[in-house]
């Protein structure tokens, strides 16, 4: 992964949407300051042609099977976000929590959540932009709650017709999925034509 440049101390979502669209993303630190950065290889999870489908496991059909989950859409957007930064190391801090509050009041920020009997379970959040999805974090208190939210966000995808899922990088979870990697060239052909498109995140 590569830094692209200084740290900036302030992000507004007009700066976060505009370096989507250039193959750029945001991480904080610890001192409240952003850097931007790319990754390349770069991985994505392929939904733009009618075959492309995610890889799911004997267990997580059965999970599915019996709609353990209730799923919401946008419901509980800052506790996601929230549960989301707190681990040992992250990189979501004020900064990046606060642009991408005011990114989901501008309805471009969404987040896919599970619930159980009444109580957030696990979710994920990322940025929808024209016909491309920028998957950013996701967490889990019981097991499975995460990986729900993800099977509902890529038929959600699927049906509205997107060209990209970025997820920037590969982890265990998203391989499991069928998550690959392509070429900072491939990336940056796939994010201009997805930028061309006309996705609406409807649900």
């Amino acid at each position: 992964m590569q830094e692209q440049k200084k740290k900036i101390f302030s992000l507004t979502p007009v700066e976060v949407l505009a370096g989507y669209a250039n193959g750029v993303f945001p991480m904080g630190d610890s001192k409240n300051t952003v850097d931007w950065y790319e990754a390349d290889p770069r991985a994505v999870l392929p939904v733009k042609n009618p075959d492309d489908g995610l890889k799911i496991t004997r267990s997580l059909k059965q999970v599915l099977k019996k709609n353990i989950f209730e799923i919401k859409i946008n419901t509980a957007f800052g506790e996601v976000i929230h549960f989301c930064s707190r681990r040992n190391e992250t990189w979501i801090n004020k900064t990046i929590i606060d642009a991408y509050t005011e990114l989901n009041k501008l309805g471009y920020a969404h987040s896919i959540e599970a619930w159980r009997e009444g109580k957030l379970a696990g979710g994920l959040y990322g940025v929808a932009l024209r016909g491309a999805f920028f998957g950013e974090s996701m967490f889990y208190k019981e097991p499975y709650a995460s990986k729900v939210c993800v099977v509902k966000l890529y038929d959600l995808l699927k049906k509205n017709r997107y060209r990209l899922f970025d997820i920037q990088m590969i982890t265990p979870v998203f391989k499991s999925f069928g998550a690959v990697h392509i070429s900072k060239k491939e990336y940056l052909a796939e994010l201009k034509d997805a930028m061309h498109a006309d996705g609406k995140f409807e649900y």
